[in-house]
């Protein structure tokens, strides 16, 4: 995937000045590292959940084709608006599944050890999913650093490069971002 990374941004530039052709040729260039996001999604699931990730991913592509105004600066971008709507997508069934009031299921896994204070039912990802939507409007750069740590796995060296800050900042910024998160996730009236 690396050595692809630069055709990878010259034809996100291609696709942000017009470009209708590109995503044909974008999307095998980046479709494992979205099929790798999208089973990492999926890992958090219910058993019974109706989506899997080859479709998570086909869903998802077939918003980005919706996308009248990208601006992404690099690939790095690209993936986190992708995870970001895969996010929205999982987002948007968990919100089905509840309407339909059909049982909860079991969810395999914690987001992570870092959050297992979070629980796993669709009730309760949905309430993460507000909050970090809520933790965005406060504080957009801590709302991404949970999602590139959490949702898309990069570890800290990583996500602090691609929010260009220092890794020192990027870990205070994750510290109030889970306690912010806990408070809001545990107190009535949510933070």
């Amino acid at each position: 995937m690396d050595g692809d990374s630069g055709e990878v941004t010259l034809l996100l530039r291609r696709w942000q000045q017009g470009d209708p052709e590109v995503l044909g040729a974008l999307i095998p260039l980046v479709y494992q590292q979205l099929h790798t996001i999208a089973q990492g999604y999926m890992r958090r699931e219910r058993d019974d959940h109706t989506l899997q990730p080859t479709a998570l991913v086909n869903e998802a592509y077939m918003r980005l084709l919706n996308q009248r105004k990208v601006t992404w600066d690099d690939r790095v971008h690209f993936f986190v608006f992708a995870a970001r709507i895969m996010r929205n997508i999982l987002k948007d069934h968990a919100r089905a599944h509840l309407a339909d009031r059909r049982g909860g299921g079991a969810m395999h896994l914690p987001i992570t050890e870092e959050l297992a204070w979070v629980g796993t039912s669709p009730e309760q990802l949905l309430d993460l999913s507000r909050a970090l939507d809520k933790l965005e409007t406060l504080d957009a750069r801590k709302a991404q650093l949970v999602e590139l740590r959490f949702f898309l796995a990069l570890t800290m060296d990583e996500a602090a490069d691609v929010l260009g800050i220092s890794l020192a900042t990027a870990e205070r910024d994750l510290k109030f971002a889970r306690s912010w998160l806990h408070r809001a996730l545990n107190s009535p009236s949510g933070a």
